[in-house]
């Protein structure tokens, strides 16, 4: 019965952990982008521990090789990928494309 309740808050902590990640790279400002990086990064391999144990949770005991079938693992693998791929268009957009106007020229 412990186990019923304990997968309900390991997938929430895995989400709230992905989306702290996600606030980070996108969301927070910053004017260095290498800062952005390693708080990124940082946040990563937090919420990778928070997924890997959270699997771990989820893991079916009779099938020992399941853990990256599980519904956390397979959502950590998701969202890294696509935040790594926003993450590399958002930089080629910000280094090579000016969406905004300079009004000191005017």
């Amino acid at each position: 019965m412990l186990l019923e309740v304990a997968k309900p808050i390991a997938l929430l902590l895995c989400m709230l952990s992905l989306w702290c990640v996600f606030y980070t790279a996108f969301l927070v400002p910053a004017n260095d982008l290498e800062q952005r990086i390693w708080d990124s990064l940082v946040l990563l391999s937090l919420a990778a521990g928070i997924c890997l144990t959270s699997g771990m949770i989820f893991c079916e005991p009779a099938k020992p090789g399941s853990l990256t079938s599980t519904l956390p693992i397979r959502m950590f693998c998701w969202a890294v990928g696509l935040m790594a791929a926003w993450f590399l268009v958002s930089w080629y957009l910000e280094t090579y494309c000016i969406f905004y106007k300079d009004l000191r020229r005017l």
